[in-house]
């Protein structure tokens, strides 16, 4: 039983390393211009990258060519093309990496496991194994698709009952105004 605890453990860190490793590669591949994917990168004469028409597009028709990144400043337009990451760049694009969804998807630090149920104890987001474990064992959970629709609804009651205070508030002043006049 301690062999498997232990080799389920392992496992997680191996998992949480693969990931992190994954997340760093994908952040190399990613132009810091349109934070998409690297399309043609090219280097400029300080070394930061670049996709070849965010950096056109960003010069424009300026005289003097400055890095986006560390400000440092070029006569010359020299973009050397740079292969190596253009490659890394399509492996992480094949491999679904997507840069604009790298938030999209919340991990328990404890677990490393996607979060999918609110803890309505806590009022916090919890993985499975969260909830199945002794700090959670008398509380009431949600799946957090229905917990958002709860307190979305909550949220938009009380900004109509603002709304609607704020409107009597001006009606108030409004009066008042006219009534100083």
């Amino acid at each position: 039983m301690q062999s498997e605890t232990v080799l389920n453990q392992e496992v997680l860190r191996v998992n949480m390393v693969s990931r992190q490793q994954l997340q760093s590669l994908s952040e190399e591949a990613i132009c810091p211009i349109c934070l998409d994917f690297f399309i043609e990168p090219v280097t400029l004469d300080c070394g930061h990258n670049f996709c070849r028409s965010c950096i056109t597009q960003c010069w424009g028709k300026k005289e003097i060519n400055s890095c986006p990144e560390c400000r440092g400043e070029f006569p010359e337009r020299n973009l050397r093309i740079n292969r190596a990451l253009a490659n890394l760049a399509e492996k992480a694009r094949e491999l679904k990496l997507n840069p604009k969804e790298k938030g999209s998807k919340l991990y328990c630090e404890k677990h490393q496991e996607e979060l999918k149920l609110f803890c309505e104890t806590d009022r916090r987001l919890i993985c499975f194994s969260c909830r199945d474990s002794r700090e959670h064992k008398s509380h009431n959970f949600l799946p957090i698709t229905e917990a958002f629709e709860i307190y979305k609804q909550q949220l938009e009651c009380s900004l109509k009952s603002l709304t609607k205070k704020q409107s009597v508030m001006i009606q108030k002043e409004l009066k008042q105004k006219v009534n100083m006049s």
